[in-house]
């Protein structure tokens, strides 16, 4: 960062890497947690309301985030330099846009379910978000204390499913009775 004066003033002297973050008990932060499944025959509204990445102290906020086909992103540059957003999808529409000053907004949308896509900043190397790409409402980024929740889904067996930029995926069936809960602990370890 310190090539850019921007970035140093934004981001303080001493920046530390958010790409992995483990709490003290061990939980892992910023693992995309999603049922794998398809949910053919259900109808889930698309949210219309966007989901904001942004562009402050030199880091893309939130690292990890989940959105629904077709709901938009808007990507916010809140920093006093230049970035640029650089989508690496295998599925979706690729795209590469400068954000030459503080302020400026863009927003995207992904068109089809894809699990992660990459975001990048040609301008700042170490610059990365990942995005989760969903046809359905089942999904959940953990916590700092690597806790997540998955809301309403209908009762049956699923696989879930949580990956991580550094530690790769974990998968687990789970059952869901009628009216009920379950808890699962999905463990990494360092490759």
């Amino acid at each position: 960062m310190g090539k850019d004066e921007a970035c140093v003033a934004a981001s303080g002297p001493n920046p530390q890497s958010d790409a992995i973050l483990v709490n003290a008990d061990g939980g892992l932060a910023n693992a995309f947690v999603y049922i794998k499944d398809s949910f053919d025959g259900y109808a889930f509204d698309t949210p219309t309301q966007a989901v904001t990445m942004d562009q402050k102290g030199c880091i893309y906020v939130p690292r990890v985030f989940g959105v629904r086909v077709g709901q938009p992103i808007e990507i916010l540059n809140s920093d006093a330099t230049i970035h640029n957003v650089h989508a690496l999808p295998m599925q979706n529409q690729e795209f590469n846009e400068s954000q030459n000053r503080a302020g400026m907004r863009t927003t995207k949308t992904f068109t089809v379910p894809e699990v992660m896509v990459r975001f990048k900043c040609d301008f700042h190397g170490w610059m990365a978000a990942y995005v989760g790409v969903m046809s359905h409402p089942f999904f959940a980024v953990t916590d700092a204390s690597g806790a997540f929740s998955i809301k309403g889904l209908p009762p049956g067996t699923y696989t879930l499913e949580a990956w991580h930029e550094a530690f790769g995926t974990r998968s687990q069936q789970v059952t869901i009775a009628p009216g009920g809960q379950q808890t699962v602990a999905l463990a990494f370890s360092a490759k």
